[in-house]
């Protein structure tokens, strides 16, 4: 069964960066003992900029301790602790492949449902101490997950991650991935995709623009 390997939180820090001060909440600490899962984040966990992290649609990010093997070959001088990525909670057993975007699960006490995967921003390369590391990850396909909380409650690592209800729509989170990344033709698959309730206004509208973009090619290419 899924379940969670350990809980990874941090507040905000300022640290240098090619010369330049960043705030970030990217550097995750593993943690022991339970502890709340809240609307918007877990407690004792923050993020630096609000404009593109946290919200309720990005309470809680998941990252599979499977792909950490791939992320050592690509870099193989790195130290690569659980939480290297950002992630809240480092998971086993649950693939990005195998969650739609709507999938509801009980983790601990608390609720969740399965909303986006997470796009790589500067605070990743910063991580990483490289830029390179944005294009390598986007192009993985290892975006790992974003969830919303239904229900709050208490989570702790080996809490079992127990799939609730699945989402009709069958819209993966790979899916988004590579209608974002490669793919952005796939109207058919867009169109399912905003069907999804739990799918976040900004990726709605992406997909709206899109799929307007692609059939207005198409009524141009018929009448040539």
């Amino acid at each position: 069964m899924p379940k969670i390997l350990s809980v990874n939180v941090s507040l905000p820090k300022e640290v240098d960066f090619e010369g330049q001060k960043v705030t970030t909440g990217i550097f995750k600490k593993s943690i022991d003992g339970r502890i709340m899962l809240r609307t918007l984040n877990l407690d004792g966990d923050k993020q630096a900029d609000l404009t593109v992290h946290g919200g309720p649609d990005k309470a809680v990010y998941a990252y599979p301790i499977e792909h950490y093997e791939f992320w050592r070959k690509v870099y193989p001088d790195m130290e690569m602790p659980n939480g290297m990525f950002g992630e809240n909670f480092t998971i086993e057993g649950l693939m990005e492949s195998e969650v739609s975007l709507g999938d509801s699960f009980e983790i601990g006490s608390s609720k969740v449902i399965a909303t986006q995967p997470r796009m790589p921003c500067y605070k990743l390369g910063v991580k990483f101490g490289r830029m390179d590391v944005l294009k390598k990850f986007l192009a993985s396909g290892r975006s790992g997950i974003y969830f919303k909380v239904l229900e709050e409650g208490e989570v702790s690592a080996g809490d079992p991650i127990i799939q609730i209800k699945k989402d009709t729509n069958q819209v993966g989170i790979t899916d988004i991935v590579r209608l974002y990344s490669s793919d952005r033709e796939d109207i058919e698959m867009m169109r399912r995709a905003v069907k999804v309730e739990a799918l976040p206004e900004g990726w709605r509208d992406y997909f709206l623009e899109q799929i307007r973009r692609v059939e207005k090619a198409q009524t141009r290419s018929k009448r040539q």
